[in-house]
Order: structure tokens, then sequence, then C-alpha cells
């Protein structure tokens, strides 16, 4: 049995992200991550949107495919669905997932499609240099807010534990080995899995961004139960710090279970040769 190694996991094409990108730090954690694994590199699909975190897929060794923007998870969810046995990883930007993408999040989320979902957070458009995002914190200044951001801020850790996503983590991109356990810890958890990842913009955020991540962030204590509701949004309604660590987790249907168990039930009670359907297909 071949034993896969990071190497494996790259392909020829060098990374041509800003140096200091925090989408360094993201990809190195999923080499290791699936080094970790052990996960055939033919079995992975890599899938992006639009955005300096979009260019990722090229970046790997695996399957990829650079969708629209916004529309990673569609996309996602459809190679899943083709093929159960493949793992899929999406991955985007706030601006990609939150903007224009965030009417896809909550219907992934709540049907508990098996996919990892990984959005590189800085609070900021950077591959159409610097306009404000969903993300960017009240009173920054952007290409498009030149005396200040006055949008409230997106919280998407609270939004996706609303959204009944069974996976909640945050991580930042310069702690790699952090980030690569609860990468790791993401893909093999059963249904949708949301990484939300701290990851500086050095070229339109500076150095000071990088300070405040590092400054504002603390790990989640091993003592701490995810599968507590309560206690997830308490976490993600404190918005003073980045708690970083698994903060909601909880195990139940996955999409595909609950379509297959229909489809055992609808083949149970006859229901294909009653309406006339299907009848060209397995069932």
């Amino acid at each position: 049995m071949k034993k896969y190694t990071v190497k494996d996991y790259k392909s020829k094409t060098k990374p041509i992200w800003c140096p200091g990108c925090g989408n360094y730090g993201i990809l190195n954690a999923i080499y290791r991550a699936l080094e970790q694994l052990q996960i055939p590199t033919h079995k992975i699909g890599i899938i992006s949107g639009i955005g300096c975190a979009g260019r990722l897929p090229g970046y790997m060794g695996t399957y990829g495919f650079n969708g629209l923007h916004g529309r990673v998870l569609p996309v996602a969810t459809g190679a899943k669905m083709a093929n159960l046995d493949n793992t899929i990883i999406a991955v985007g930007g706030d601006g990609d997932g939150y903007s224009i993408g965030a009417g896809h999040i909550g219907h992934a989320a709540r049907k508990n499609i098996d996919i990892t979902y990984i959005v590189s957070d800085n609070g900021i458009y950077g591959l159409t240099k610097g306009q404000a995002s969903p993300t960017t914190p009240l009173g920054i200044p952007t290409k498009t807010t030149y005396y200040g951001n006055i949008g409230a801020t997106f919280n998407p850790i609270r939004t996706l534990i609303a959204y009944k996503a069974s996976f909640v983590a945050r991580i930042f991109s310069a702690d790699i080995k952090h980030s690569t356990d609860i990468i790791a810890k993401a893909i093999t958890h059963r249904g949708f899995s949301f990484v939300e990842v701290l990851s500086p913009c050095v070229t339109f955020r500076g150095k000071d961004q990088y300070d405040y991540f590092r400054e504002k962030s603390f790990y989640i204590p091993e003592s701490y139960d995810p599968s507590n509701e309560v206690n997830a949004f308490d976490y993600a309604n404190d918005e003073d710090v980045f708690e970083l660590g698994i903060i909601y987790k909880k195990s139940r249907p996955t999409y595909d279970e609950a379509l297959e168990e229909v489809r055992i039930k609808a083949k149970k009670d006859g229901v294909p040769s009653k309406l006339g359907l299907l009848n060209n297909f397995e069932v």
C-alpha cells in the first residue's frame, strides 16, 4: 500500500500569494492533514470560488475545480453527491463565501452535506485590491469605506451554529500544528464541517492585523464540551476575542444517509412502480 507524503499532495505550480499571506499557512495545514489521514490523491476534490483563496486548487496534486464567484458550495455538493467515496474540501474567502455566496451556506449546513468548508477570513477583498468585505470590522478604512466601515460585521461562527452545521471550528493560519489537527478532524467528521481561518492580509490590512489576531486569540480548553449548543453560542457571541478550536460539534444524519433512507422506504412501499417512475433504473 502506497504511503502518501506531503509531496504527493502538492502540484508543480508554485503559490503566487503575497509574501506573508495567511493562505500559505492554510495550504500547508491542508497538505499535512491529508498526509496524516492518508487519503489517496485520486479520491480528493478541492473546490474553490473566486478570490485569493480561490487559487488553492491549483497548488494541490489532487482533483480540483475553480468555480464561479460565491458558488463553491453548490459545486462541492454536486461533486460529493456524484461520488460519496470521495473527500470533498471547499475553500474560499470571506468575500466569496459571506457576500455573494452567503445564500448557499445555510442550505449546505442544514442538509448536512458531507463536505469540509474552509474559509480564509481576512476581512477584506484582497484579489480586487482592498474593498470592505462582510467581516471588515467597524471603523476600518478600506478602498470602499474611506472614512471607515459603517456596516455591522458578519459573525460566521454564530451564523453557522444557527444554521445547524454539525462541525464548527476556528483556527489561526500562523499556527500550522493546531490548524493541521483541526482540519484533519473536520475532514473525518461525517457531515458539514465549517472551519473559519483567521488569515491575515498583509497587503491590504497590514502587519497590525496579524498582531491583532495573535493578541485576541485563545485556545479552547480541552475540558470544553463542543456538543453543548448554548455554550457554543456563548463563545460565538463574545466578539472581543477569537476562540481557536472546535466550537460546536454534534453528530446527526448526513444528507446522503437521509436520502438513502428515503430510497429504501420508497422501494419498500412500491412508490416508483405506482408512479411509473424509475422503472428503467435500479433502486
